[in-house]
């Protein structure tokens, strides 16, 4: 998730990703980092088969330098759109 193009970046992993992102635009979650920079768009995501997998991918995902992050998003969506209503729920 990202506050705008180049802004802050988010990185998280769910079993539910449409309804994760409503939790964060909804700021259910009271005073956590998508909160505090403003990260509301879904800017990237990826769908993989099973939770031991995703948290694997999240995982290299923050590791990975901000510039590491910036080339997969430029990749998937270089525009920056708001993915929301393209999240197919699975």
């Amino acid at each position: 998730m990202a506050s705008k193009k180049y802004g802050s970046l988010y990185t998280g992993v769910s079993i539910d990703l449409l309804k994760r992102v409503y939790e964060h635009r909804s700021e259910i979650h009271g005073d956590g980092f998508t909160n505090k920079y403003d990260c509301k768009l879904i800017v990237y995501y990826e769908i993989l088969g099973d939770i031991n997998g995703a948290i694997k991918r999240e995982k290299q995902i923050k590791a990975g330098s901000r510039n590491k992050k910036l080339r997969l998003i430029d990749a998937m969506n270089p525009d920056w759109h708001d993915l929301y209503s393209q999240i197919i729920r699975y």
